[in-house]
């Protein structure tokens, strides 16, 4: 049973943003993989809670009038990795969340709750980092758009005011155009489990696939929230294709990630996984990119 003081379902986004002014203290629910699970722990046993699970407005992908590919924040798991869009565009996201929980919690999980809950371990969290996603939130003031690297303000909290909701995750098109990616969770198991380690990783080649044009990366549990290695992404770009740039760059994140010691993993580990999977994310985004690494 869940202690429920009380449950008001949303029909729009208008209305959703009213609940919240209505009722300040009560807690969104989408697909509520998530608050249910917490509610029935006792940690939310009493809230009232706000469901926007109605409002199909929020879900689908598309591409706006900028070119940016635009998914719904209600947009679950699953359909996230069957979309022709993300799977022609970006399909190392649909890898990413085919990573989440089992079929289940895939059907009606939502990136916009994934994102929402403010975790270190989501699955989809490391590869919108690296993808520099926007989060679009809407309020009572209209819509404003967040980078998601600034979304995330520490363990579990992020940047959403008392009258808004996360409406959509936007990939810009300067982000993924002509651009390919690997995403690699390390986990104890490999079903059902979380990340004690998330990496991901993308990269655009030059026209003959002979340098690094750019490079992207970010991982999940390096520190207390999701977080880019901006020193290593400078490590290497604008070099060589080659194994000395792949393996100068998978040395250089331990200067960027903040990993801890926790009963999961210790954070000597975390650093040696760390390093290996930069190795391995970028190249296989290589090779997706249709280039090959010298020496």
């Amino acid at each position: 049973m869940y202690d429920i003081k009380a449950l008001y379902e949303a029909d729009s986004v208008q209305d959703a943003i009213r609940l919240r002014l209505e009722h300040p203290e009560a807690q969104i629910i989408a697909g509520g993989s998530d608050v249910l699970v917490q509610m029935r722990e006792g940690k939310r046993a009493g809230k009232e809670l706000i469901s926007i699970y109605m409002i199909d407005a929020m879900r689908g992908v598309s591409i706006d009038e900028e070119g940016n590919i635009r998914i719904g924040s209600l947009t679950s798991f699953s359909h996230i990795t069957r979309d022709p869009l993300i799977q022609k565009y970006i399909n190392v996201l649909g890898e990413a969340v085919d990573q989440v929980g089992g079929p289940q919690i895939r059907n009606i999980g939502t990136i916009g709750g994934n994102t929402c809950n403010g975790v270190t371990s989501a699955d989809s969290a490391s590869t919108l980092h690296a993808w520099e996603a926007v989060v679009e939130l809407t309020g009572q003031n209209g819509t404003r758009r967040v980078p998601i690297k600034d979304f995330y303000l520490s363990a579990g909290r992020v940047d959403i005011r008392p009258d808004e909701i996360q409406t959509a995750i936007l990939i810009p098109k300067s982000s993924y155009e002509n651009t390919w990616g690997y995403y690699f969770k390390y986990a104890m198991r490999n079903a059902m489990d979380i990340a004690t380690t998330g990496c991901s990783v993308n990269c655009r080649l030059s026209a003959d696939k002979r340098t690094f044009e750019r490079v992207r990366i970010a991982y999940g549990v390096a520190g207390p929230v999701p977080m880019r290695a901006p020193k290593a992404e400078a490590a290497a770009g604008g070099q060589p294709v080659t194994r000395e740039t792949v393996e100068k760059f998978a040395l250089t994140v331990l200067e960027d990630i903040h990993p801890r010691d926790s009963w999961r993993a210790s954070k000597a580990l975390r650093q040696h996984i760390a390093v290996e999977l930069a190795d391995r994310c970028l190249t296989e985004s290589v090779k997706r990119c249709g280039g090959e690494i010298d020496g």
